[in-house]
């Protein structure tokens, strides 16, 4: 029989107050904790500062390359939102959506390319990929996050970047019954920008924590609600074109420029803006949380856990604006009026005559429901063996409904009263500020009804009954709703035994096989809104008048407000579906499977090397992948109506994935870190499905010859594939303070990239007329495999209390990080290439004070320019180049624990303050930063917070 020692990690952990917050701290059984408590000294660390212990624990004693974040107290992570607490670790940043930190990147890698887990189970995701989202989970139920940034073949999770774990509390390693309630109260720096807005808001938590039957039984519970306000000030365009020539002579060719403000010619090539589609936004996320840890030790042998989370998510907008078409509208460009930046030969000023503008008061709500249950069994069969089985089932249903009101001085093209419109850019990159001569809060003037002649559908147009030759062909669209759904369903199962090594190498194996099923289906539609008054429009009814709205930010004053939901619910408009006559939404709807086997072993390092530690681990885990998915061929018939051929296509593949992790303790305080793995991470789903469009034009399409045009995904599709070599050396020089330099290098190969390629459509017949036409060659364009680079870099990091340079400054320390990247990759063409998601440098600082119940923090989160996704037409992902930002919050708080009044002891209270600098969201077309795509203005946000424990 072996004889149990205290290792130096449960000795360190106890030593700091922590119970449960670490990978190593799970596995130990509780009869070993006991044991190695009554030989140490136990020193009680609170609040943000026992936070900061813990954190640094865990990344001491991992086998893994980790960082870490923990909860201040039960439900109280050290920020309000998940993303933003992990935005501030080492080499991680956050993109931001509707002013929320929501998706994490990892050392330049986007969110697609880390895996996300809940208690060490894969996630599923309300985006139409793999990338999480994290303003879907509640920080106030977590008990903390561990980012993996090298792997061990235990992982269940994926990805080239890393695997991000949310955890939740274990009862059994908490010490008595516990009470909590966390309430935060919110509001934003800007008043309501509509009037039916919300600029104010609350958010409550609820958490009780007990053991029973002389602690063999553990019950968790938490139930969070929220109800949180976000605003927006938004500078949109819809791009750049160029200007072009003011007129040409067709017999002889000859062409005549614009003139600018000076009287010089404008280059025709100059770029102008296209048009712009500015707006405000008031937003409200209503999130109820529910979480359940049931954690049971009957014996010293038998463990068994049993949690469920429940999230049930909607985010509505209302968003007003005005779309204002320039060199793409109707109005002509006037001469000697414009003012052009020589230096980008970009046109900074000018004006148009005779424009009409498109009113827009649109509503959208974003809806979703998460589930999650997992059970966990272990049990220790001797003092050599033990046994683990893992089952979990997650799923999530996400629907959105979005839809946009048109109105205006008129119906369709050339009807209604125009506009002399100008637009000059600001200073920096805000956009433009735009003069205009109409009253657009004039209800009269203003009316519902499609002012531009959008909405070219044969559908349409045949329902409501237009012919060829009448004016207001095309003119039917008077707003659009787009309903996308995703549904994702993730069953997972997991057997492993664990053997305990008599040996001066090996401390124990690890062996186990796990599966994974998942399921993602996405229905893409949309319908166009006809209003019944058609081919009239309609004053706005009284009853459904919000007022005005300002729009003073872009120099368009006040226009109409209004209930555009209202209109539609009480049946002011018939609705037609695009899907009738339009194939995106076809080649858009999808479902794809993966069924995921893996098996596993991992040995545990324990050994020494020249009197000096060595501990970590080397494993190898097989993965055998089948990956399905049922779409449709997709093709316009002879009525012009949209025709579906179902599809259905699979692929297999297998990867063998070893890692190695290494610690070497140089003495008490210093680590040196070696890690090297082969890691993957699994195309996007949208670019994996079964879902193909094919059209033939008998006239030749191009110069090359072709006829048929042929798109669609890759069921093909393989995952990214790279070898990851970490470098680091640790000091951990206080309790409450160490430093680390870390080297990181990947070697990438199999990215995914798009790809044309020639097609032979022989004997295919044209789905139009259902002739096999004489032409069969065809441009079809898919992703693929293929190319591949290098990404390396380095991060530094310190947290450092203060209180080692004199006792005074107690209390007082700081925590700082710096992360360097570079990247050389190349398409499968030999092209330069840029990862989505990567900023050269990313930052963070925090400066701290908690003493005597009392705390303050300011935190600052920086990174530099990088390629993001947002949602774009039919909420597709768009990827655009998003620059970089730095974002100050602050936080001040006190705890009444120190009182002598016992009703205070457990209250606390908190004042915090998030975007202090008000740092926009900008997004830009192209390299010229004067051309920007949006700029997104979200002001500050002030939380005031009360927490009592029982």
């Amino acid at each position: 029989m072996s004889v149990f020692k205290p290792s130096i990690l449960t000795l360190a952990l106890l030593s700091a107050g922590v119970g449960s917050f670490s990978v190593y701290a799970a596995e130990e059984t509780q009869k070993e904790k006991e044991a190695a408590a009554k030989e140490v000294e136990v020193i009680e660390v609170r609040g943000f500062r026992r936070s900061i212990v813990e954190s640094i624990n865990t990344k001491r004693f991992s086998s893994n390359v980790v960082e870490s974040i923990s909860a201040e107290d039960i439900g109280k992570l050290p920020d309000s939102s998940i993303a933003e607490s992990i935005a501030r670790l080492p080499g991680l940043a956050a993109q931001r959506l509707d002013g929320r930190a929501s998706r994490v990147t990892i050392r330049g890698f986007g969110e697609n390319e880390s895996g996300t887990t809940f208690n060490g189970r894969e996630q599923v995701s309300i985006s139409d990929n793999r990338g999480v989202e994290f303003d879907l989970y509640p920080s106030e139920i977590m008990s903390g996050v561990i980012v993996y940034k090298t792997p061990n073949a235990t992982l269940e999770g994926e990805g080239i970047a890393g695997v991000i774990d949310m955890q939740t509390i274990k009862p059994l390693s908490q010490d008595g019954q516990v009470i909590q309630i966390n309430t935060q109260f919110e509001k934003t720096s800007f008043d309501k920008l509509n009037p039916d807005g919300e600029d104010s808001g609350f958010r409550g938590t609820f958490s009780y924590l007990d053991q029973f039957a002389d602690d063999t039984i553990g019950v968790a519970f938490a139930h969070s609600s929220m109800s949180s306000p976000n605003q927006e000030k938004r500078w949109n365009a819809w791009g750049y074109p160029e200007l072009g020539y003011k007129s040409c002579d067709e017999t002889s060719g000859e062409c005549v420029q614009y003139k600018d403000s000076s009287g010089n010619d404008i280059d025709p090539n100059a770029s102008v803006l296209g048009g712009a589609k500015p707006f405000v936004r008031s937003s409200e996320l209503e999130r109820d949380s529910t979480m359940l840890v049931i954690e049971a030790t009957p014996n010293d042998q038998l463990h068994i856990t049993f949690d469920a989370l429940y999230v049930d998510f909607l985010d509505t907008k209302i968003l007003r604006g005005i779309e204002v078409p320039f060199a793409w509208g109707q109005g002509s460009f006037r001469d000697n009026n414009a003012i052009v930046d020589l230096d980008s030969n970009f046109i900074t000023s000018g004006t148009t005559e005779g424009q009409r503008v498109v009113v827009r008061n649109d509503h959208e709500e974003r809806k979703a429901e998460l589930t999650s249950f997992g059970f966990n069994t272990q049990y220790d069969l001797n003092d050599n063996w033990s046994l683990e089985v893992d089952a979990s089932y997650s799923n999530v249903d996400r629907k959105i409904w979005s839809m946009e009101s048109y109105s205006g001085t008129g119906r369709g093209n050339d009807q209604g009263i125009a506009d002399n419109i100008g637009y000059e850019f600001n200073s920096g990159n805000t956009g433009a500020t735009f003069s205009h001569e109409l009253d657009y809060s004039d209800y009269n003037l203003i009316q519902l009804g499609g002012p531009l002649s959008w909405g070219g559908s044969t559908a349409l147009n045949n329902k409501l009954g237009i012919n060829g030759d009448s004016p207001l062909k095309d003119t039917g669209q008077d707003g659009f709703i787009n309903t996308p759904t995703i549904e994702d369903e993730l069953k997972a199962l997991k057997f492993a035994a664990t053997q305990n090594i008599e040996s001066d190498f090996v401390s124990k194996i690890t062996y186990g096989v796990s599966r994974r099923e998942r399921e993602k289906q996405k229905v893409s539609e949309g319908y166009f809104m006809t209003l019944n008054a058609f081919p009239g429009t309609l004053v706005v009814p009284e009853q459904y008048r919000k007022g005005s709205v300002s729009l003073d930010f872009i120099g368009m004053g006040d226009m109409i407000a209004y209930d555009s939901k209202g209109l539609i619910d009480d049946g002011y408009y018939s609705l037609l579906a695009e899907s009738l006559t339009d194939t995106k939404h076809a080649t858009s709807s999808w479902t794809v499977d993966e069924k995921i086997s893996s098996a596993f072993v991992q040995a545990d390092i324990d050994t020494e090397i020249a009197d000096m530690a060595l501990t970590g681990g080397v494993g190898l885990r097989y993965v055998h992948t089948k990956q399905s998915s049922t779409g449709a061929y997709v093709s316009i018939d002879s009525s012009k109506l949209v025709a579906l051929t179902p599809n259905y296509e699979s692929h297999s593949y297998s990867h063998l994935l070893p890692s190695l992790n290494l610690n070497l303790k140089l003495d008490e305080s210093q680590s040196l870190r070696f890690g090297i793995a082969k890691t993957i991470s699994r195309a996007k789903m949208d670019e994996m499905h079964a879902s193909i469009n094919a059209t033939y034009n008998a006239e030749q399409v191009n110069n090359e010859g072709y006829y048929w045009s042929v798109s669609g995904a890759n069921t093909q599709l393989e995952p990214k594939e790279a070898t990851g070599i970490d470098l680091s050396y640790e000091n951990y020089f206080d309790d409450e303070g160490y430093f680390s330099v870390a080297l990181f290098h990947k070697d990438i190969n199999q990215w995914i990239f798009d790809e044309t390629f020639e097609v032979d459509m022989t004997g295919v017949a044209d789905p139009a007329t259902g002739i096999v036409p004489e032409h069969s060659k065809g441009s079809g364009s898919r992703k693929v495999n293929g190319g591949g680079g290098d990404l390396w870099g380095y991060e530094l990091a310190v947290t450092l209390p203060l209180n080692l340079f004199a006792d005074s400054l107690d209390g007082f320390g700081l925590m700082a990080s710096h992360t360097g990247i570079e990247s050389d990759m190349e398409d499968q063409n030999g092209e330069e290439y840029e990862l989505p998601g990567l900023s050269d440098t990313i930052q963070s600082l925090t400066f701290y004070y908690e003493k005597s119940g009392f705390q303050a923090r300011a935190s600052m989160r920086k990174r530099s320019d990088f390629k993001g996704d947002v949602y774009g037409i039919g909420f597709k992902s768009q990827q655009v180049d998003i620059l970089g930002e730095t974002i100050w919050d602050a936080q001040l708080g006190y705890s009444f624990e120190e009182f002598d009044n016992e009703n205070l002891q457990g209250l606390s209270v908190s004042f915090q303050v998030q975007n202090i600098t008000e740092e926009p969201f900008t997004t830009l077309s192209g390299d010229n930063k004067l051309q920007v795509r949006d700029y997104q203005d979200y002001g500050r946000t002030y939380l005031l917070g009360l927490s009592y424990k029982f």
